[in-house]
């Protein structure tokens, strides 16, 4: 946390630029997790908006009329993504977004990734690709924050991965601009405050590095190997099959380039600059 207090990052909501004038109701799908939680947290802290986390409980995925119940009346919507297998995660989406637009949501602010391509080997990729354009033809207002690979994700990836101190990723030469979870909740919560955009943002870390040189900073040697030598480690430390495919087809989409945009909009939207990996590391 030494990394986070020298850049000024307390936990305190603080306020965004460009806000719109009035109360609001927003609803945050995912509310009781890592970003959804957070984001919760930042719009609620002032008090001046009605905010209203969902759950799986309180809204499942998977159920089109709870999730209609959940967004009556609703302003605004955060979008964070579901979880899971990609198909079934492409069906969630869909009943969300069939939810908002039948309820007359004004605003949707959806949470994407920097990789929307349908042809990339990276099956959340086509999940967000998909969501993105099924968002663009519903007549809903909207935002969208295309994130990079978050920092902590790829740091527990590397651990996950790590044999000896040794990482072995199939990345090559691969660069990455990882960005913080604190940040993209900024950013989340900052366009939430604000009219639609009606495009997308990308959000990312202050630069992008070669993942070799990350793994360095993790304390890790990196060393090359094959997409199946990388999912069998995955596989013998014990991680479900469905994970050490997405991890595989994501260090695939890194190494076609797709997740070494930088800089992107972090300061644009929240006034900060983003956070650096080093930062997270508490160096």
């Amino acid at each position: 946390m030494d990394g986070l207090a020298r850049r000024g990052y307390t936990g305190d909501a603080g306020s965004f630029e460009g806000e719109r004038e009035g109360p609001t109701k927003i609803a945050i799908t995912g509310g009781t997790g890592r970003i959804g939680g957070r984001v919760t947290r930042l719009l609620a802290g002032d008090g001046r908006h009605d905010v209203v986390p969902l759950s799986s409980r309180s809204a499942p995925y998977d159920d089109p009329e709870a999730l209609r119940r959940a967004l009556d009346g609703i302003d605004t919507l955060v979008f964070v993504s579901s979880d899971g297998e990609a198909a079934r995660v492409v069906v969630h989406h869909q009943n969300v977004l069939n939810a908002a637009a039948r309820c007359g949501v004004g605003h949707i602010v959806l949470l994407s990734g920097l990789d929307v391509d349908l042809d990339s080997p990276f099956c959340y990729a086509f999940t967000n690709g998909h969501n993105e354009r099924s968002l663009r033809a519903s007549g809903c207002r909207f935002s969208i924050v295309r994130a990079s690979v978050y920092t902590e994700f790829l740091l527990d990836l590397l651990r996950k991965a790590a044999v000896g101190g040794t990482v072995a990723l199939p990345a090559g030469a691969a660069r990455v601009s990882p960005v913080a979870r604190e940040d993209v909740a900024r950013c989340l919560a900052a366009l939430a405050l604000r009219a639609p955009t009606g495009r997308h943002h990308d959000v990312t870390g202050p630069r992008s590095l070669p993942v070799g040189e990350i793994a360095a900073m993790a304390g890790y040697r990196y060393a090359q190997t094959t997409p199946a030598e990388f999912a069998a480690t995955l596989l013998r430390r014990g991680e479900e099959p469905w994970w050490a495919y997405a991890y595989t087809g994501m260090l695939a989409s890194m190494r076609q380039g797709r997740w070494a945009k930088a800089p992107g909009a972090v300061t644009e939207l929240t006034g900060r600059p983003p956070l650096s990996v080093r930062d997270l590391l508490g160096g």
